[in-house]
């Protein structure tokens, strides 16, 4: 009895060890939008590392974190790269080694853009043309994994695509709209500004005359809210102005009518201390054009300054023109203008 007993105990002890190992450890793969997932092996790890899984987990692996890391932080000893630098292990830097975790071949990338429809990065195309393969994009500084999307101003500063289509190593992305997004034709644009119609562009028609490059992005950003630019901006060269000039094509500071299809200017009230004031552009346009006014003496942009019949008085506002001579001035007739 006190033998069976003993050599029960013995048979404990020896079966202690395999059920501390007999934990069950699986392949983790990391899913990759553009390529096949990379499969991590903890057998083949657990093996080198003689079952001690606390090589990794949690000085390099934190198991709540559930973090993953870039390419770029692997190289700077993180996460895989920890081990992974060349000495221990291959490293995660080395362009020959991509393939040992990387398998398969990377898939085209697709970019949807709003209004220019869609753009295909091939990987084939460009891997079969440079010489330092994925490397030359994805070196931490090209393409970081972290950074995002990028709009076309950004490019164009050497930001991802930027980087090569620079206009010396491969063709230049500023202008060059139809060579990556195929089968683009770009719209009308209408820009709606209160108190007045919409006003259109049309690609078409300046596509006759300019490049795609003369407006973008020099005077338009490629990017979705873009700032919109006043009147008053238009004829200081910005946006519309950068071109309509009066030189290379008709003034922003003119006929309005040009761009405002149909516009008829209303008539604008003054409430003051004095009584209202009506202007009435009918009135004003039989002697005069947009352009004698605005944006000289009259900014077009909401919030303008109103001006006290002090500064009337030197020239400013209405007094540019009601001084006496060019119209009955704006001192002393107060009736004339104030309905009182």
């Amino acid at each position: 009895m006190q033998f069976r007993l003993a050599l029960l105990m013995v048979l404990i002890v020896c079966a202690s060890p395999v059920a501390l190992f007999a934990k069950e450890t699986k392949d983790v793969k990391f899913p990759l939008k553009n390529g096949e997932a990379v499969v991590f092996s903890h057998d083949v790890h657990l093996l080198k590392y003689n079952n001690n899984c606390r090589i990794c987990h949690n000085a390099i692996f934190n198991l709540k974190a559930k973090r993953h890391f870039t390419m770029a932080e692997m190289e700077k000893t993180k996460s895989c790269g920890a081990c992974h630098t060349g000495i221990k292990a291959f490293s995660v830097a080395d362009e020959k080694s991509c393939v040992k975790c990387h398998k398969g071949k990377p898939r085209n990338v697709e970019f949807k853009v709003k209004g220019v429809g869609q753009t295909v990065f091939s990987h084939a195309t460009h891997l079969a043309k440079i010489s330092d393969g994925c490397r030359a994009c994805h070196n931490g500084t090209v393409i970081t994994g972290k950074d995002g999307r990028v709009t076309m101003a950004q490019m164009e500063k050497g930001k991802t695509c930027g980087a090569c289509h620079n206009g010396k190593r491969a063709f230049t992305v500023v202008g060059n709209c139809g060579k990556c997004h195929a089968g683009m034709k770009p719209r009308e644009i209408t820009w709606k500004a209160k108190g007045v119609t919409d006003a259109k562009f049309s690609h078409d028609f300046h596509l006759e005359a300019f490049s795609c490059k003369d407006c973008h992005t020099k005077l338009f950003a490629f990017k979705a809210g873009a700032k919109h630019f006043t009147m008053a901006e238009m004829n200081k060269g910005k946006s519309c102005g950068g071109c309509h000039n009066g030189k290379e094509a008709f003034s922003v500071a003119g006929d309005c009518n040009k761009c405002h299809k149909g516009y008829k200017p209303g008539n604008i009230l003054f409430k003051n201390e004095g009584g209202e004031v009506k202007f009435s552009h009918d009135f004003h346009l039989e002697a005069y054009k947009c352009a004698d006014c605005h944006n000289k003496i009259f900014p077009m942009q909401a919030g303008a300054k109103h001006h006290t019949m002090g500064d009337m008085e030197k020239g400013l506002s209405c007094g540019a023109c009601h001084n006496g001579k060019d119209a009955f001035t704006s001192s002393g007739e107060c009736d004339r203008c104030h309905k009182m």
